[in-house]
């Protein structure tokens, strides 16, 4: 009798957000990853520029789905997200990509880390905070080593343009992809758990 009440009780949790709840590869779970990881890469290929000095930085809304993925079932969720959801740019633009699967991961894995420990709004405010600030170290570090190589620029011509267009623009991606996170994860968090 015990042993059928826990099954039912696994079962009925399978399906939970919850970072600590059982069934991690449920079918229903699995499902969900999924979803995640195809809505990266749709949004991956969505370029905008919303940073009129350097019209060649484009903005792609992907961080936000990494960033939900991550609040609703934690860090390894938005490391899979990350990582699996930028691999179709990967033939076309391999620096590019390892860049921005760099990029997505310090963004995504420090803030899922921070909110799994303090699942308020000043958690998500804090995770978002920090994850922004290591993902733009990861940035500019990124930049410095891998735009040389494919850009056809040199190092001293990268690290010219970190203070006056890599670092504004970062942080205006990073603030838009916090704030829409902020907005829309309260949401899509009751909707998954419907």
């Amino acid at each position: 009798m015990g042993g059928s009440s826990s099954s039912v009780s696994s079962s009925a949790t399978s399906h939970s957000t919850g970072v600590g709840g059982s069934g991690r590869w449920s079918t229903g779970r699995i499902a969900v990853y999924a979803l995640f990881v195809a809505l990266t890469m749709v949004t991956s290929f969505i370029e905008l520029p919303i940073f009129p000095a350097a019209p060649w930085l484009k903005y792609d809304p992907s961080g936000i789905v990494c960033l939900v993925a991550g609040f609703a079932f934690g860090p390894s969720t938005a490391a899979i997200v990350s990582v699996l959801g930028f691999t179709p740019h990967l033939f076309a633009d391999p620096w590019g990509t390892l860049m921005a699967i760099g990029v997505s991961l310090a963004l995504s894995v420090p803030a899922a880390l921070v909110y799994r420990r303090w699942r308020s709004r000043r958690g998500a405010v804090s995770g978002i905070l920090l994850g922004a600030a290591v993902a733009l170290a990861v940035a500019v570090l990124g930049n410095l080593a891998i735009t040389p190589i494919y850009a056809h620029m040199t190092v001293a011509q990268v690290a010219a343009m970190i203070v006056p267009v890599l670092l504004p623009f970062n942080l205006l991606k990073f603030a838009i992809h916090g704030v829409v996170t902020f907005l829309v994860y309260k949401p899509v968090s009751t909707l998954l758990n419907r």
